[in-house]
């Protein structure tokens, strides 16, 4: 399996090293899928019980339509514009 991947956003606490989320663009060219992955760690949550990292792959709509305007989304929206043409 072939993965095209784009860094569309990464955040981190400045305090914690092991403390970030990533937002990539992903293409799976085996299955012709593209779609957003998230991926976490969160070194707060393992001292709470909870598990500390994790991934999954959000559907494009479903990033889009999720509440606030992220750099991510920002970038999303310029890749697609620059995709189709659209100057502003």
């Amino acid at each position: 399996m072939a993965l095209l991947v784009r860094e569309l956003q990464r955040s981190a606490k400045e305090a914690v090293t092991d403390d970030e989320d990533r937002w990539r663009l992903v293409f799976d060219t085996d299955t012709k899928r593209l779609y957003v992955e998230h991926e976490w760690r969160h070194s707060e949550a393992r001292e709470a019980g909870r598990s500390g990292q994790g991934k999954e792959q959000i559907e494009i709509p479903d990033y889009l339509t999720q509440a606030g305007q992220t750099a991510g989304h920002r970038e999303l929206w310029r890749l697609i514009q620059a995709l189709f043409g659209e100057a502003h």
